[in-house]
């Protein structure tokens, strides 16, 4: 390996905004955004090496790092990867060149200040997902918040104070919780490496009490119902941009935080409360999205859609099989995707008549046909359609659910039905039928910069769907080295907490 991968994946894209932040100017536009496109790529190209030089047979850690940071707290600024982490980043790092070209003509002030939380978010994001030293991710979790924090706080909607503050409480009292959990690992092993903190023997009671810390944290962040109530908020007063990195990676975080920490610390605690969870995921799967079948603006259909879909996430997980586990990878792929191009695409149409209403539209197909077929194609692959990536982890999930218990793969199934219900629902109002009235009659098709991005999530979606091969071999041998992880008890006989 040349060069430290993982830090200049992490450093450069903050380096970029930071430079971006520096030189760029609303009276210097057309160059702001070609610097930070250029940092864009040139963060998204240093993040490939990750997937060409992986080593799928390796199930450790890959591309680590590891230098003395605090030393007197044994706090080492440490780097690694395995087959959770590395589809996670790539993502992040393609989702922001996307996010910069969305954002080319619609952000017209503030224009560096916008771009540079993004290049800045990305790089943090990387970091939560190559972190091995407990605080070096409690650092990048907790800083990763501010840019979002200002992207909504400064080009949200109306109510985009009340937003914020909701995300932000949210997520920060989680975290706290989070942190009395990583203190009392410390405690027990004088280190805050993660790999320290697998190997650390607990009694029940501890590894249920630290589960459910990382909980408090990690359920917020996906969100798992009935801790989902700032994800809608935070969508329908986010601009494009911030609503498409929340839901395409932002939400992915929780669960792989899940896979990192609070399975492999307390594994006989995840199981003990492994049915607790898998009935908040059938609930998420199921109530959540009833809730988004009566919902009238899109961005907050789609927002509890992505609820639903998430529940399928931690579904995976918890059913404790390969089939399951590897399921719910390939949906937080899937996911981050096509929510990415769900909200790009009301993103076009709000950007032309200003609003977000359903019942604003009607007809649109005649007056963007191009349009209506990129969105028809995401609304079908949103709705669970074969051959699209979204058919593929919902389908290994309720395979792997009903090796099981039939009963979890019925519930889990009924996804195929009201996912159909409220996605077609959508459909049929906004883009079929007649014109609804003189701003559809208006309306422009796609312009090559938009139609470039939907050309480039529509070949994901389609191309992961017929052929979702790189990610599973990718996730593979991890998952059996993590199941076999879990499945190894780690009590303590007599201990207290």
């Amino acid at each position: 390996m040349a060069y430290p991968i993982l830090s200049v994946s992490i450093w450069l894209p903050i380096l970029a905004g930071v430079i971006v932040l520096l030189l760029g100017d609303d009276r210097r536009a057309c160059f702001t955004r070609w610097l930070a496109l250029a940092g864009g790529l040139m963060a998204f190209l240093v993040t490939l090496p990750l997937y060409t030089q992986f080593n799928y047979a390796d199930t450790g850690f890959q591309f680590q790092e590891l230098s003395n940071w605090i030393p007197a707290f044994n706090i080492f600024y440490h780097l690694g990867v395995d087959g959770f982490a590395v589809p996670l980043i790539l993502l992040t790092s393609l989702t922001t060149v996307i996010v910069i070209i969305a954002a080319w003509e619609v952000i017209e002030k503030n224009i560096a200040q916008y771009m540079a939380c993004f290049l800045i978010m990305s790089g943090l994001m990387i970091g939560v997902f190559s972190a091995l030293d407990a605080i070096l991710y409690y650092v990048f979790w907790e800083a990763m918040l501010i840019p979002m924090f200002l992207v909504i706080g400064m080009w949200g909607g109306p109510n985009r104070v009340y937003a914020t503050i909701k995300f932000f409480l949210y997520t920060l009292l989680g975290s706290l919780l989070m942190l009395v959990a990583f203190i009392y690992l410390f405690h027990q092993t004088g280190s805050f490496a993660i790999s320290d903190f697998y190997q650390v023997p607990l009694d029940l009671n501890a590894q249920k009490l630290i589960f459910l810390a990382f909980f408090a944290a990690f359920a917020v962040k996906i969100p798992m119902w009935p801790v989902h109530t700032w994800l809608p908020d935070a969508h329908v007063e986010a601009p494009t941009g911030g609503s498409v990195v929340l839901a395409a990676i932002m939400l992915k975080l929780g669960g792989y935080s899940f896979l990192r920490f609070a399975m492999p610390i307390a594994p006989d605690g995840a199981h003990a409360l492994g049915g607790m969870m898998i009935t908040l995921s059938l609930i998420a799967i199921v109530y959540i999205a009833l809730v988004a079948l009566v919902q009238k603006d899109m961005k907050k259909l789609i927002a509890y859609s992505s609820i639903s879909h998430m529940g399928f996430v931690t579904l995976g997980f918890f059913i404790f099989n390969p089939l399951g586990l590897e399921g719910g990878m390939v949906q937080m792929i899937s996911h981050g995707f096509i929510s990415a191009a769900m909200f790009l695409c009301v993103g076009v149409l709000y950007d032309r008549v200003h609003s977000r209403e359903i019942s604003a539209y009607g007809g649109v197909v005649n007056t963007m046909p191009i349009f209506a077929a990129f969105a028809v194609l995401f609304a079908m692959a949103n709705s669970g359609l074969p051959a699209t990536s979204g058919f593929v982890g919902e389908f290994m999930v309720i395979l792997g659910s009903l090796q099981l218990n039939f009963w979890y793969a019925f519930l889990a199934a009924t996804t195929l039905i009201f996912g159909a219900a409220y996605t077609l629902w959508m459909v049929k109002r906004v883009f079929f039928g007649g014109i609804a009235n003189h701003h559809v009659a208006e309306l422009k098709d796609l312009n090559k910069r938009e139609f470039l991005i939907l050309s480039v999530l529509a070949l994901l979606v389609i191309g992961f769907g017929i052929y979702p091969k790189p990610i599973t071999d990718m996730t593979h041998a991890t998952a059996l080295q993590f199941l076999q992880h879990m499945a190894t008890p780690k009590l303590l006989p007599q201990a207290g907490f």
